[in-house]
């Protein structure tokens, strides 16, 4: 099943949470996207169904394997889209972020590959 684009902020959230925290569980997912538990709940439930996250029996969230590469991928696309609306186009910061959350779960893998190439030239 195709992940939406509120799972993949979901596994975005875990893979940040978890590089800061070293570990997580639903309610800092909720905390951090400010919303209710019970929506990080069914959230939760989907993910898991899915195999995108293993909830070990202290309640902590893990990523699978493919919930790992999905998110890292997500992760990647932020940062990069980020980097580029800032360091490209000159838009403030926090706007940039907005815009690269919004377009990362729907731009063409050629698209991105493309502003990938063009950010690696601009580092020689």
């Amino acid at each position: 099943m195709p992940l939406l684009e509120s799972g993949e902020n979901y596994l975005e959230t875990i893979l940040v949470l978890t590089k800061k925290n070293g570990s997580v569980r639903s309610i800092d997912v909720a905390e951090s996207l400010q919303f209710t538990k019970a929506s990080v709940s069914r959230a939760m439930s989907i993910l898991k169904r899915d195999n995108y996250i293993i909830m070990n029996p202290d309640g902590f969230i893990v990523l699978t394997k493919e919930g790992q590469k999905k998110a890292a991928a997500v992760y990647d696309r932020h940062v990069t889209l980020t980097q580029f609306i800032t360091d490209i186009l000159g838009v403030d910061e926090k706007i940039a972020e907005k815009d690269a959350c919004r377009i990362e779960h729907i731009i063409s893998p050629e698209t991105f590959a493309g502003i990938k190439a063009h950010l690696a030239a601009k580092k020689k």
